[in-house]
């Protein structure tokens, strides 16, 4: 389904920012027959061959006002703020500036379940697509992780599901789209070094809602006070799911089996036992995923293949290794408070936790109740150091790292003999590395390198 009448054929169209986002939208509306330019602040992409072969101008080393004013249309990669000074004399004009995913929704020919939340999004998103695989459906993954959206418009057909994972920068540029199942996983304070409060980020998030009809499918977490405050007065057909199991007519943990409790009883869909993942919280992400691929009409016999093998993706919950006793768990993308609590409450003891990195905003302090409980140490890193001593300080011992290498062994000792070294760092990465894959590499790197030293400790060989 192609949804309007849009075209660019012949229009002026800058593509704002280079990224990998930026980069599908400005091949996709080159091939539309716009004209486009691609501007971006850094002073080389990797991809400027493929670009200019297509017929997109570059404009690189800045933004230049002159191109945004006379741009019929403006497109903003994800990472680019709306409210920037230099769109305006375009809005002036009359030019529409929207986001890649608002561009995308206009060419797709499929049907898009899309997925937001602020922790959970990459998970819930891989694991519909894996289970819609599962039952034979054509079905795309992507969005924020993986392939863009405005890179799947080739390959879309009416009977496609495209599965995306959507984050608020996303949604804050959207104004026809429209998903056909749309989750909110939950919700906590992130990204407030780019959103001016809490309120406007809560209000991009419930924009995945905004243009639904009663044809389409709402899927909320009915354990999150905010998710449940923002959907109040949705057109769409509103499902729930709750961890907590407190639902009498929704997706829950019921005994031993993932169901979906309706007023005649309760349907079971997948065995617990067939999930793989670490923490218990990773269990509200399979709710969530049974409830979306359930509405698009997967049985629970494929939903339970597509559970099992699965042990979650790089840099979320990943087993890093073990040292003696020791193990360490790779949680990189835990990059804001609510998804490094959930880090910390997935072990019952022996945590140390490494944290740190650019600070985004929310209250440190949240962390210092599961690390009462479970805690044995805390490392802090990056430039946010200062800031996880004062929160964390008196809790648990807290020690200070200047690098991953220095992270690892001083969570090492903090933590023998049967400890837990978990990178949860609760902020961004782009103090040391270039983002949060970058992070769990060199996090996991390091730990090989530790093992290493030890063995040749322990049996005098050479490394």
């Amino acid at each position: 389904m192609d949804h309007g009448d849009f075209s660019v054929r012949g229009r002026r169209v800058v593509v704002v920012g280079a990224a990998r986002s930026g980069v599908a939208a400005a091949l996709l509306v080159a091939k539309r027959g716009a004209r486009v330019t691609l501007t971006e602040v850094r002073g080389a992409v990797d991809e400027a061959p493929a670009l200019r072969s297509a017929g997109v101008a570059l404009e690189l080393g800045g933004h230049q006002r002159e191109t945004l004013a006379a741009a019929d249309l403006v497109v903003l990669s994800p990472g680019v703020p709306p409210d920037q000074p230099a769109l305006e004399p375009a809005r002036r004009r009359g030019a529409e500036v929207i986001g890649e995913i608002e561009l995308a929704w206009r060419f797709v020919r499929g049907r898009v379940i899309a997925v937001t939340g602020t922790k959970g999004k990459s998970t819930t998103t891989t694991l519909v697509g894996r289970m819609l695989e599962a039952a034979g459906r054509d079905v795309l993954v992507g969005g924020n992780i993986g392939v863009p959206l405005s890179g799947q418009v080739e390959a879309s057909t009416p009977t496609t599901v495209h599965v995306v994972e959507v984050s608020s920068f996303q949604l804050e540029t959207t104004t026809t789209f429209r998903p056909w199942i749309a989750v909110w996983l939950n919700f906590a304070d992130d990204h407030l070094d780019r959103h001016p409060s809490v309120e406007a980020y809560a209000a991009a998030k419930a924009r995945i809602f905004a243009n639904q009809t009663a044809d389409d499918w709402a899927v909320v977490n009915a354990d999150d006070p905010v998710v449940v405050a923002r959907c109040g007065g949705i057109a769409a057909r509103r499902v729930s799911f709750a961890l907590s199991g407190r639902l009498a007519d929704g997706f829950v943990v019921d005994g031993a089996w993932i169901a979906r409790r309706t007023p005649a009883g309760a349907d079971r869909l997948v065995p617990v036992e067939a999930v793989e993942l670490t923490g218990r919280h990773m269990l509200g992400n399979v709710l969530a995923a049974s409830a979306a691929a359930t509405l698009a009409g997967c049985a629970p016999e494929a939903m339970t293949r597509a559970l099992r093998g699965f042990r979650g993706l790089a840099h979320v919950m990943e087993p890093a290794g073990s040292i003696g006793g020791v193990r360490f768990v790779n949680d990189s993308k835990a990059t804001n408070v609510e998804a490094a609590r959930r880090s910390v409450e997935s072990f019952e003891a022996g945590v140390v936790a490494i944290v740190g990195g650019r600070f985004k905003g929310g209250d440190l302090r949240l962390l210092r109740e599961p690390l009462a409980a479970r805690g044995r140490a805390v490392v802090a890193i990056g430039e946010a150091a200062p800031l996880v001593r004062r929160a964390l300080d008196g809790v648990v011992p807290v020690v200070e790292a200047a690098s991953m290498r220095e992270a690892v062994e001083r969570g090492y000792e903090a933590a023998a003999p049967d400890g837990v070294v978990v990178l949860a760092p609760a902020c961004a990465s782009f103090d040391w590395f270039r983002d949060y894959a970058e992070r769990g590499e060199v996090f996991k790197a390091e730990v090989a390198k530790l093992k290493r030293l030890a063995e040749h400790r322990d049996t005098g060989t050479p490394r």
